[in-house]
């Protein structure tokens, strides 16, 4: 049982929020888990998780319960924000959802409640942004009536060993009194240990330069892929032979979207130019990583144009913004898309996960089956799904023209040593 006397609503149900909410109902605890879309409610009930982030054994414990109605929420006594924080067009930070959620629970709070901050912001996002609405719809002072914290989320989506209760969880709270409760019920199910900040914008600030940090780590394993294709040097065979020191840092170039690695940091530049800070380092970063997706394509279109094809069609496999998951979200394959069309190359897309509504809604592009894909000049291998690397180059040479064409494997997952004769390779 939970070793705590607090009442559970999560307040999203997304990647993040229904990994916890399992997490803290199978201590025992009673949860409420809400969102705003019914039938991501209906599909929970009915033990369906189209995230594939938890079993559906997982989603009947008896302490668990799921609503679409704000009133619910008034069963609870420690609610747990954890919705998203994308960015705009602009690539400017929309707390449009942790504002409304905010509005939600303002609606239903009591003096005594607990409300907890997951979703990645900018240092004083909470303070200054949703504290305000809380005490607005309430009419409660917090620090006094109720209290407010943050902790930030650590889900890594698709990655059956970091789960929500073996990640280090770092938790903070408006005062001592109140952290010593946030980091009790946090206790209860956590079990690779509590991190007490110092204050909220700490808590703040150390999860949104977590995922800067990769964003910049791999900006510079992007920038090196340009250089080294330039010097004719293969880049995973340079990272490999330089991985073999203990402390090199074995990050990978790559395309970097989903709703965190590709969107933090712009909430990070966003409160450092506010501040009258101008951080070049992070924004040349983005700009290397948000140019990939073309240099992908342009490699293509070049690729195709020196073998004389006339009728051009390049196969992209993968939609999704990582491989094994079916979250599109921020998916940069976009981009590849895009200056493939801007060539004039016709393309087809295939994801055996990702759900083609939700592709042709988000993107406007039709997934193609397999049974469906034509031949084509090139493969752009673009997400390492499990099953395309199972089946490895006899997939990839299937779907070329004669068995004829180029490959780009962007992930480099493909055996080089296996490599059919008349298939041109080329990796990121």
């Amino acid at each position: 049982m939970a070793g705590h006397n607090r009442k559970i609503s999560i307040i999203g149900l997304g990647y993040v929020g229904l990994p916890a909410a399992v997490a803290f109902a199978r201590s025992g605890a009673p949860v409420i888990g809400f969102d705003i879309d019914p039938g991501r409610v209906s599909e929970l009930r009915a033990g369906t998780d189209r995230t594939l982030e938890v079993e559906p054994h997982e989603l009947k414990f008896p302490s668990l319960s799921f609503s679409s109605d704000a009133a619910d929420l008034g069963k609870a006594d420690f609610h747990i924000i954890t919705v998203p924080t994308p960015v705009d067009d602009a690539h400017r930070p929309d707390l449009g959802a942790m504002l409304a959620a905010s509005r939600t629970i303002g609606g239903i709070l009591k003096p005594g409640h607990i409300v907890v901050y997951e979703s990645t912001v900018y240092p004083g996002a909470v303070e200054e942004d949703c504290i305000p609405v809380l005490e607005k719809v309430s009419k409660l002072k917090a620090g006094v009536d109720f209290f407010v914290g943050y902790s930030p989320e650590r889900i890594n989506p698709g990655d059956k060993q970091h789960r929500f209760e073996t990640i280090t969880k770092v938790v903070s709270a408006q005062t001592p009194e109140a952290l010593d409760i946030v980091a009790s019920v946090y206790g209860s199910v956590i079990t690779a240990g509590i991190h007490r900040a110092p204050s909220i914008k700490v808590a703040e600030a150390a999860k949104v330069i977590e995922n800067t940090q990769r964003d910049l780590n791999i900006a510079f394993m992007n920038e090196l892929s340009a250089i080294f294709q330039v010097l004719d040097i293969d880049t995973a065979d340079v990272l490999a032979a330089a991985a073999t020191k203990w402390n090199f840092l074995n990050y990978q170039p790559g395309l970097v979207g989903g709703h965190c690695i590709g969107v933090d940091p712009y909430y990070l530049t966003h409160r450092a130019e506010r501040a009258g800070y101008h951080p070049a380092i992070i924004l040349a970063g983005r700009r290397i990583n948000d140019g990939v997706g073309a240099r992908i394509a342009q490699e293509c279109v070049r690729m195709i144009t020196r073998r004389n094809s006339s009728d051009r069609l390049v196969t992209v496999l993968g939609m999704t913004f990582k491989e094994n998951v079916p979250d599109i979200r921020n998916s940069k394959v976009i981009d590849i898309l895009r200056e493939l069309d801007r060539f004039g190359v016709r393309y087809q897309v295939h994801d055996p996960m990702a759900s083609a509504d939700e592709v042709r809604h988000e993107y406007g592009v039709s997934l193609t089956a397999a049974a469906d894909l034509k031949p084509a000049d090139a493969v752009i291998f673009a997400v390492a799904h499990r099953d395309y690397c199972d089946e490895g180059w006899p997939l990839l040479q299937s779907l070329l023209k004669g068995g004829k064409g180029a490959v780009l494997d962007v992930k480099s997952k493909l055996d080089r040593g296996a490599r059919p004769d008349d298939i041109e390779l080329w990796r990121l």
